[in-house]
């Protein structure tokens, strides 16, 4: 096992990080922007080192910087967290090259898997249903076009490097297809720092599902079900939950056997998720795989019980998963939502400032994952999640009323935030009957 870990992250997946790490008996290095000095959690690590201003290339997305002071303060191990530098295929390689442990997937397994294009071929040889696509990224907006027609309209363009959301735009015919595209490569280009894009046939009125995966270098992988992350705005998941409520134990089982195939054939090691689009008629199609931990994590922590960053850091360190598929149980209902500093009345704008005022809810069944605190001010050079609300209990319709419940409890002013709109979708009676897909807020807030 590691001694000291150094975290490449900020905010509450630092947090999240540290705890862990001192759960393990591991110090913990943080690194911290200039805007970020007044982090509580940097208390709490053992070591804090600033690494450069607020600008993001300047500090969480300087690699000779961290590279320096995993180097100096003897860190074993980086923990990328997610965003930043987690899918970042040149950091994981110099982590490799100095001798440092990345706690992630392999460069070669993070290649296969990280770049969307690459991940679809590898899905198609694991015998895995893929939407209809390019195939192959594409540079011209002319080809582009004459793919979209043997497609056929709608179509997705999507980012091939990178995820969350970014990159990607819906064409519904030729009239707007020449700015979509140029407008999704930019914001992969500004995003990722590779402007390549490819597309995908659009499927109306999906469900977005997605499988927990964990490997060890020893071959084995086991999964630790599944979570819907249907609730989203401008593809970016706002509302999650496990399990999925409209799956079956055969559907469950063959989504989890299609994941398992896709990371034994990338020879997979550590935290991984496999993202599938489930259509209308249950039919489910394989659509990317983070190579990271997700932001949603929590919510399969609550149902199985199993700490996945404890896991991420115990394979990293060459330690077997000592379980069987059988040994992971799955209990009641979770849900997460996501509370950001927007404003839902305003189009979702940002809405940085001074928190004055900040009482988080409790009570059985309640988690609470934040680095914020009565004082802290939310910079507009970082993403704008302040927290998240987990709950579990025994049934889905318990759990939605604990949720709304701890939503109505939560207090952060004076800015403003999306607990309405979360408080808004839980309460509607589709979200309540499970008659939902992913263009359901939009449609309905």
């Amino acid at each position: 096992m590691f001694s000291k870990i150094l975290i490449a992250n900020r905010g509450e997946i630092a947090l999240r990080i540290i705890r862990a790490c001192h759960e393990l008996g591991i110090e913990t290095v943080a690194v911290y922007s200039e805007a970020d000095k007044d982090a509580s959690y940097l208390k709490l690590a053992d070591q804090a080192v600033c690494i450069g201003p607020a600008d993001c290339s300047e500090s969480y997305l300087n690699i000779p910087r961290i590279i320096s002071t995993a180097e100096i303060t003897d860190a074993e191990a980086i923990h990328p967290g997610y965003g930043f530098l987690a899918e970042n295929i040149n950091f994981a390689k110099i982590c490799r090259d100095c001798g440092i442990a990345f706690i992630g997937p392999p460069v070669e397994a993070m290649q296969l898997l990280g770049d969307k294009v690459e991940a679809r071929k590898l899905a198609k040889r694991a015998n895995i249903p893929v939407v209809p696509g390019s195939g192959e990224t594409v540079k011209a907006e002319s080809e582009a076009i004459k793919i979209a027609g043997k497609i056929g309209y709608p179509v997705i363009i999507k980012a091939a490097a990178g995820g969350g959301g970014r990159g990607m735009r819906v064409v519904h015919n030729n009239a707007n297809f020449g700015s979509s595209f140029n407008a999704a490569a930019a914001e992969a280009e500004a995003a990722f720092g590779d402007p390549s894009v490819y597309l995908e046939k659009f499927i109306v009125g999906p469900r977005h599902i997605e499988v927990q995966v964990l490997a060890d270098s020893s071959g084995n992988a086991l999964h630790f079900y599944e979570r819907d992350c249907t609730i989203q705005r401008r593809h970016q998941k706002m509302i999650e939950e496990s399990p999925c409520p409209v799956l079956d134990e055969r559907a469950r089982e063959k989504l989890a056997d299609a994941a398992l195939r896709l990371i034994k054939e990338a020879k997979y090691v550590n935290a991984a998720t496999v993202e599938f689009l489930l259509d209308r008629n249950k039919k489910f199609y394989f659509i990317e795989a983070n190579t990271r931990i997700q932001v949603e994590h929590p919510v399969t922590e609550m149902v199985t019980g199993h700490d996945l960053i404890k896991w991420q850091i115990r394979i990293a360190s060459g330690q077997k998963i000592k379980l069987s598929q059988r040994d992971i149980k799955h209990t009641g209902v979770a849900i997460e939502c996501r509370i950001n500093a927007e404003d839902p009345e305003n189009n979702f704008a940002p809405s940085p400032g001074k928190v004055t005022r900040y009482i988080p809810p409790g009570g059985l069944g309640v988690r609470i994952d934040s680095h914020v605190y009565q004082g802290w001010s939310i910079s507009t050079k970082y993403d704008s999640m302040i927290c998240k609300v987990i709950v579990h209990q025994k049934t889905r319709a318990e759990a939605i009323t604990t949720m709304k419940r701890a939503l109505s409890e939560f207090v952060i002013e004076p800015i403003k935030t999306t607990i309405p709109a979360c408080l808004d979708i839980i309460s509607h009676s589709m979200y309540t009957k499970n008659r939902i897909d992913t263009g359901f807020a939009e449609r309905n807030f």
